[in-house]
């Protein structure tokens, strides 16, 4: 048997992909097939439809590159569209949060808000023709040394009333009328020289270990699923993280008559949203153009003093390090106050230290203070995913799934692999990103004029007989080493 036969002989075959698929559980009774259908891309794979994505996909387009991007959502901006709460606005002006190659419209506001970025997005994505598979969960992805490639299993679930060819039955859900609804899978292999992993800092919730917490009897929700303040109106709520969202949904709960109170654990710095008739963000921009970062830092501080007061007196110590010092180390980022710290000071939102443990209805501080709660709102961010599925751990570290090369390295990993999105700088770095990305692989691959010897480019590719799709975007340009004839 040669090796190519030995490789596609090995995919059909291997008990890791009978029955549950790749990454798939045990099926709902009886006998169990799975076909995996192979694509070759002949641009990257994107994995992740949110800004990052579409952002790389737009960028590598604009230079004549195909990409394919694979969403496990149905939607473009599932984050945005799925799991913010509803008063939500861009943090910074909208000239920080524009995507590359299509500024928001002039009308819109300094401050666009959740559905007007939105609808950017969508517009966006018309714009550049970007068409996601959607509901394709990337079950991994790993590089084939053999053949040069990446190789990139994704599944979709579906319903149907039986399994057919490609199909991995899994289950069965029995309806109160007497049908059967059969739960297939489909599991698709995408194979391409590069991927870009575009899934982003803010993939899964990240909710912390308390103790007593399964005790406490009450609703726990994360930001991820808080849309307003208005079902916990007369309530008391204890809003766990004290960063943007924590302070936003604080003022949200108070705007809905709830009694909010903040848990805050560590040292925070709270800059006003904008000093001297600019945002906080583009003055302290400016200001890094000329002067060192220490003394920006002492600039913003002074600034913040004569606005704001003095927060320590409020419970919000601030850390030792100034706001973008602090940012370029750790990724912290500043609190941009629109309104919260006036609440707090007329005592509509109460500050608390850190929270002990809990029971029910209740939480106990470490200052020992005891109050009761009727719900407790989750404000603790969100953390990468890209080791659950990634088997490669050169570029992202294994314990928290961010690029091991900090900003503004980060993008570039080995063997065709970049990264978006992981920069802790926002829409901004995002699209940073993405246009070195585009230009990257141009400039090493795909342009005509750069007879560049790639070390992904083989003339064999590890399968050779059906099924195998070519995928492709019909564009002007010159296309990069085609791939192989397949018998």
């Amino acid at each position: 048997m040669n090796y190519l036969q030995e490789i596609e002989g090995k995919l059909v075959h291997d008990k890791l992909t009978e029955g549950g698929g790749c990454g798939g559980g045990g099926g709902g009774g009886g006998d169990t097939t799975t076909r995996i259908r192979r694509i070759w891309v002949r641009g990257p794979i994107i994995v992740g439809a949110g800004p990052s994505g579409l952002a790389a996909a737009a960028c590598l387009k604009e230079k004549g590159i195909p990409s394919l991007i694979l969403e496990r959502a149905n939607c473009i901006a599932s984050l945005w569209q799925l799991k913010t709460y509803d008063r939500l606005r861009l943090h910074l002006p909208k000239q920080f949060c524009q995507l590359p190659l299509m500024p928001f419209p002039s009308n819109f506001p300094t401050y666009p808000t959740k559905q007007h970025f939105l609808d950017y997005l969508k517009a966006y994505s018309n714009r550049f023709d970007l068409k996601p598979i959607f509901n394709m969960k990337v079950e991994s992805a790993r590089f084939d040394h053999r053949s040069g490639l990446w190789q990139v299993k994704a599944s979709t679930t579906t319903a149907a009333a039986t399994p057919g060819a490609g199909l991995d039955k899994k289950s069965t859900n029995n309806h109160d009328d007497g049908r059967t609804e059969m739960v297939i899978t489909t599991t698709t292999e995408y194979v391409s020289q590069w991927l870009i992993v575009a899934t982003g800092e803010n993939a899964e919730e990240s909710v912390p270990e308390i103790e007593g917490i399964e005790s406490f009897g009450g609703p726990i929700v994360h930001t991820s699923s808080y849309k307003s303040g208005e079902i916990f109106s007369g309530k008391n709520v204890l809003v766990i993280g004290c960063g943007n969202s924590g302070m936003e949904v604080c003022l949200d709960l108070c705007n809905y008559n709830a009694r909010p109170s903040l848990v805050v654990r560590d040292s925070v710095h709270v800059l006003p949203q904008e000093m001297l008739g600019s945002s906080t963000f583009g003055l302290s921009m400016w200001l890094l153009k000329w002067l060192p970062v220490w003394l920006v830092d002492r600039f913003l501080l002074l600034m913040s003093r004569l606005l704001l007061g003095d927060t320590s007196k409020l419970g919000l110590t601030r850390p030792e390090l100034g706001p973008l010092q602090l940012k370029s180390i750790s990724g912290k980022t500043p609190v941009l106050d629109v309104g919260t710290l006036a609440k707090i000071k007329t005592g509509e939102i109460k500050v608390c230290k850190a929270i002990k443990r809990l029971s029910l209805h209740a939480a106990e501080f470490i200052d020992g203070k005891v109050e009761t709660f009727d719900a407790i709102i989750l404000a603790t961010g969100y953390k990468s995913n890209v080791m659950t599925w990634l088997k490669e751990t050169k570029m992202f570290n294994e314990k928290n799934g961010m690029p091991r090369k900090g900003t503004p390295n980060g993008w570039k990993g080995e063997l065709g692999l970049y990264a978006v999105g992981f920069t802790q700088r926002g829409l901004l770095g995002a699209s940073a990103d993405a246009t070195r990305i585009a230009q990257d692989i141009y400039d090493n691959c795909w342009n005509p004029h750069h007879h560049h010897n790639h070390s992904n480019t083989h003339n064999s590719v590890p399968f050779n007989s059906n099924p195998i799709i070519y995928y492709s975007s019909t564009n002007n340009h010159p296309t990069p080493p085609t791939p192989p004839h397949i018998n």
